[in-house]
């Protein structure tokens, strides 16, 4: 005990010598408390390092006037560091994980979006085409049988009413004149293009039918 006592006001005024037989001697000490703790999968190396760590705080506030037996006040400051060791390390690979989690959401996120820009992508290319076809669809002699229809289907829906006002586009309105006139009823142009089809307006009734080839491409 002298021998200890001695050795450790030697380390404590920095005499590293003096530390490191210190735990060479307490070393079955530091295995003992290590013990408790396998299975855990730590390595026991990594562990009787920390718990050194531990034994060096030991000396480092041991009181030398106390009437107590170093071993006995190591013990529980060896086991508390690696407890603290194993707590932190604990919180460390939780962090860890919630990083890779977050990680991981973020890399589906960017995956999905790519599919999403990709799906509008196609939607858009797809509308174009679509566009174009009706466009060449309106040029077509069956084309003014659609028209006559959707006129048709229109004012059944108003029963005919001849206070509606059908809208066409500027080109069917000039191509077909002809055919339009023929209805009892207004004729007008609208300002946008609508590629084709018509829209009937019914202010006495509150009543829009929009039967234009943009609406129904806008419905894709």
């Amino acid at each position: 005990m002298e021998r200890t006592c001695e050795l450790i006001k030697q380390a404590k005024e920095g005499n590293k010598e003096a530390q490191s037989i210190l735990v060479e001697e307490n070393s079955g000490l530091i295995w003992s408390v290590v013990k408790r703790f396998q299975g855990r999968g730590y390595d026991k190396e990594d562990l009787f390092q920390i718990g050194s760590i531990g034994l060096l705080k030991c000396i480092e506030n041991f009181d030398l006037e106390r009437n107590v037996k170093f071993s006995t006040y190591a013990v529980p400051l060896i086991m508390g560091e690696i407890k603290r060791f194993l707590r932190d390390d604990g919180i460390v690979k939780v962090s860890r994980s919630l990083k890779e989690a977050s990680y991981k959401i973020k890399r589906e996120k960017e995956h999905y979006q790519k599919l999403y820009n990709r799906y509008n992508e196609i939607k858009k290319e797809l509308k174009e085409e679509v566009k174009r076809k009706l466009q060449i669809f309106t040029e077509k002699e069956e084309y003014l049988q659609y028209l006559i229809k959707t006129i048709n289907d229109s004012l059944n829906v108003v029963n005919n009413d001849n206070s509606s006002i059908i809208f066409v586009t500027n080109n069917d309105k000039q191509k077909y004149e002809e055919v339009l006139n023929r209805y009892n009823i207004k004729i007008d142009v609208l300002d946008n293009d609508f590629i084709g089809g018509c829209k009937l307006k019914n202010d006495k009734l509150g009543v829009i039918i929009d039967n234009t080839l943009k609406t129904n491409l806008d419905e894709i």
